[in-house]
């Protein structure tokens, strides 16, 4: 992992942020541009969302007492719902954060990223130029994501579970961990795993 930026952001001493990316969708295995738009879970990613509250549930056992954060979009939602009822937990007893919801892809939101270089080349050869500083029309980059995620690091208080996307995944590490912006749309975001970020350090459980 290449780290040659500064962090721009450290939570508060002592906290531990569990960063889960909702399940998988057919968008995703289609490799269609998400972004905002509400699409739900399927038995891929509803299996996913379940494995998590297991894991959790046997390595961290007063993970009752966490704050428990979903972006409002209906993937994240149902994974948080669905990971709490693994664990044993009121489903629906969590709180949503509208700063940890997905980066908007603007017009390429519904496009299949193999169409795309047809479709759009400029746009494809402005991301390609400045993958963390391109902005599609009517859309966010990806510093202005970290702008926003960043911004909500800074007001946790408490150890904290999160159920969010790939993109926030990405900016949270490159915010927290100094990663070189360059490569940070390109970090791995597996939806099989979960990202605990502490101290300064990462680990995928």
């Amino acid at each position: 992992m290449s780290a040659t930026a500064p962090a721009t952001v450290s939570l508060k001493p002592g906290i531990t942020l569990y960063l889960i990316r909702h399940g998988e969708t057919d968008w995703n295995r289609e490799a269609r541009y998400q972004g905002q738009r509400d699409i739900p879970l399927n038995e891929t990613g509803i299996a996913q969302a379940r494995r998590h509250g297991r894991v959790l549930k046997d390595i961290v056992p007063s993970i009752a007492e966490f704050d428990f954060v979903s972006s409002p979009l209906l993937r994240a939602m149902d994974t948080m719902r669905l990971a709490r009822t693994a664990l044993g937990l009121a489903p629906d007893d969590f709180r949503t954060a509208p700063e940890i919801q997905e980066l908007s892809y603007g017009h390429w939101e519904g496009e299949l990223a193999a169409e795309l270089p047809a479709k759009d080349p400029e746009g494809v050869a402005g991301k390609s130029a400045d993958p963390f500083g391109w902005r599609p029309h009517g859309g966010e980059s990806y510093r202005d994501l970290e702008d926003r995620v960043s911004a909500w690091l800074g007001t946790l208080t408490r150890d904290t579970l999160a159920v969010s996307h790939g993109g926030v995944s990405r900016v949270a590490r490159g915010a927290l961990l100094g990663i070189d912006r360059a490569i940070v749309p390109f970090l791995e975001v597996p939806q099989d795993r979960i990202l605990k970020l502490a101290n300064g350090k990462m680990q995928w459980i």
